[in-house]
């Protein structure tokens, strides 16, 4: 009879408290007259308890609660009713200047501490149920203030861009949105992101981001990727430099892209548009910017017509989502250890929607701090728009 106790009191053991109570009815019923009693003896079950698992026998199969509803221990905030305000209190700082938590983080250690300083006892565990049953919830910063107020023709400037983007398209012509993509250094470094890989694989990098240096120059190796995105067609084409982000190295990355690419693709174009943002190498400010696209209009005997997106709206740029951040996706925890590493990535960036991009390497060295005099811009074949001529405006090839 031991040895029975001692099984039925192992098996037990992995049951929660209603299964518990049928296994005992059911020993109950089987051992017939004085099973109550039986089973209370082995088992030390009180006999009610033994009763009702008879009882639940006949009933149906429970799935869902094991206790009834408000059974078990009572929750924290039901014994210290003023607990969750004071909760909500050092959570959320703005709601109240009497906060104890304001120049730390909002760590749960560090609300709990606050909150046990008010007079309240609680853990950690219970911070966070509560924050979450208020529907709070861990949040990073959103990148959606553009800084400074909106200029007052921002979504006319749009509009505009929009009606110069379907007149070239009804002529067939090229549509670029241009920009640089954050300048990466060479070596080998971390790159953000992860990927999977095997059990005991990993890969290291240097502990210090300083970069690899240049065994010529003896200056750290970065590379420069200047992006084309051609919209109509998805296709994207970038110049990925090694010196410096410059208005020339910008205009030169549209000069190569026109060469192994537009002149194939837009063999009868006559002109071209380009969008871009407003500062930078391609801002509406830069006079070197105007007098390099003013030789490449000369070259290639294009209007180029140029529209800049109103200041602090640089992410609105085609460019942006449309190929830089599916370019960053595939080089995600990948270190950049060389400029060839680069290039494979980029040219290897797809999207089920049709995106192809080529890269290639420009190793031109461009000087910066070039300034253009205001005799050489007076000689530019550059007609402005009527709405904000300095945003909206057309270079033509020169006639001497």
């Amino acid at each position: 009879m031991e040895d029975t106790a001692q099984l039925h009191l192992q098996t037990m053991q992995h049951f929660n408290e209603r299964q518990r109570r049928i296994y005992a009815g059911s020993l109950a019923k089987q051992y017939g007259w004085g099973g109550i009693t039986r089973v209370h003896a082995e088992t030390g079950m009180d006999p009610h308890t033994i009763m009702r698992g008879i009882q639940e026998l006949g009933e149906e199969p429970l799935f869902e609660r094991i206790r009834n509803v408000g059974g078990g221990r009572k929750k924290t905030e039901y014994h210290q009713p003023k607990i969750v305000d004071a909760i909500e209190l050092e959570a959320n700082t703005k709601t109240d200047k009497r906060t104890i938590v304001k120049w730390t983080s909002h760590s749960l250690a560090n609300i709990a501490q606050a909150v046990r300083l008010r007079g309240f006892r609680i853990a950690q565990t219970a911070i966070r149920r509560i924050l979450i049953n208020r529907g709070y919830a861990l949040k990073a910063n959103k990148k959606d203030s553009e800084g400074g107020s909106n200029h007052p023709d921002r979504d006319a400037q749009f509009q505009h861009i929009n009606m110069q983007g379907l007149k070239m398209q009804l002529q067939g012509f090229p549509i670029l949105s241009i920009d640089a993509k954050k300048t990466e250094k060479i070596g080998n470094l971390k790159n953000n992101g992860r990927e999977w890989m095997p059990t005991g694989a990993q890969t290291t990098v240097n502990v210090y981001d300083f970069g690899e240096k240049d065994e010529k120059t003896k200056k750290i190796k970065k590379a420069i990727p200047y992006g084309i995105y051609d919209i109509l067609r998805k296709r994207g084409f970038v110049n990925v430099g090694i010196d410096a982000n410059t208005a020339e190295f910008a205009v030169a990355s549209l000069t190569t892209w026109w060469h192994t690419t537009g002149r194939t693709q837009y063999a009868h174009a006559t002109e071209i548009a380009l969008f871009a943002d407003c500062g930078s190498s391609n801002g509406y400010r830069n006079k070197l910017w105007k007098y390099c696209l003013q030789q490449f209009a000369n070259k290639t005997k294009l209007t180029v017509h140029v529209c800049h997106y109103p200041p602090g709206t640089s992410k609105w740029n085609d460019i942006e989502h449309a190929m830089f951040s599916f370019i960053t996706i595939n080089w995600r925890a990948r270190p950049l250890t060389a400029y060839e590493v680069v290039l494979e990535l980029i040219r290897h960036t797809t999207t089920r929607t049709g995106l192809r991009i080529e890269a290639v390497l420009d190793e031109h060295i461009y000087e910066t701090g070039k300034k253009i005099t205001d005799a050489q811009m007076h000689e530019l074949n550059i007609h402005g728009d009527a709405f904000h001529p300095e945003w909206n405006y057309s270079i033509k090839q020169q006639r001497n």
